[in-house]
């Protein structure tokens, strides 16, 4: 079980957002690759972004059925929410045909445009860390995000992205992403590390409270507890 310090004074969502958003910044500054990936300090380009190729092979290729559900992923126009430093967002530019990717993080988003600056199908935003307006209001084959939610220290701002998912998500696509599910004993709101914990049944009252049908989950009570969230087609 994962302790944390004691829980810190209540924050009012502005108060989460501006801490989210500052923390990542002083993270990126300080290390932007180990702190999107942190299993080492020295990240090479090659092996950073060969590490989003591998994670990319896993969660997607894998899984063709559910993402792709019979499209050419060339001609498919995807989502990601928390791009970071661009590590996934390069290998998902190799797959569909149009990316676009948020972060809350100024500095993320500046390091990413620099990483990605050659691959033109990639639009990246800055967003506030609660909702999608930034986006264009287009439709949407397929939403992704990975190692991001796990960070997020409110179900409040978790919810807004889903429900910002539905949103912009054509009727039948899906959003393919995980939360943290290791039990917590002691949720902080300024904690934008570890973040809020969701056991299944909190996991599928969300999805039924935006819209989406939670068809399939996996991984209950590890870091990554990964959903699959489908938008009715009707």
């Amino acid at each position: 079980m994962l302790r944390r310090t004691p829980k810190s004074k209540s924050l009012t969502l502005d108060e989460q957002l501006q801490r989210m958003q500052s923390d990542w910044d002083r993270r990126a500054r300080e290390n932007a690759r180990h702190f999107v990936d942190t299993s080492r300090t020295d990240w090479t380009d090659q092996d950073f972004f060969a590490s989003g190729e591998q994670a990319i092979a896993e969660q997607i290729l894998t899984d063709t059925e559910n993402v792709y559900q019979g499209r050419d992923p060339a001609q498919m126009r995807i989502l990601e929410i928390g791009c970071g430093a661009g590590r996934l967002t390069r290998a998902l530019s190799n797959i569909f045909g149009d990316v676009h990717a948020v972060d809350v993080s100024g500095e993320m988003v500046a390091r990413a445009r620099v990483a990605l600056h050659d691959r033109p199908n990639i639009t990246l935003y800055q967003n506030n860390g609660c909702d999608l307006v930034v986006v264009p209001p287009l439709a949407f084959d397929f939403a992704y995000s990975s190692h991001v939610f796990q960070h997020i220290p409110s179900r409040e701002i978790i919810e807004s992205y889903v429900r910002e998912v539905y949103r912009l998500l054509r009727p039948g696509a899906l959003f393919k992403f995980q939360v943290q599910g290791t039990p917590i004993e002691d949720s902080s709101p300024d904690d934008t590390w570890h973040g809020v914990c969701f056991n299944h049944e909190q996991v599928s009252a969300m999805a039924q409270r935006c819209g989406f049908e939670h068809r399939y989950s996996a991984g209950q009570g590890r870091v990554y507890f990964w959903q699959w969230f489908f938008k009715p087609l009707a």
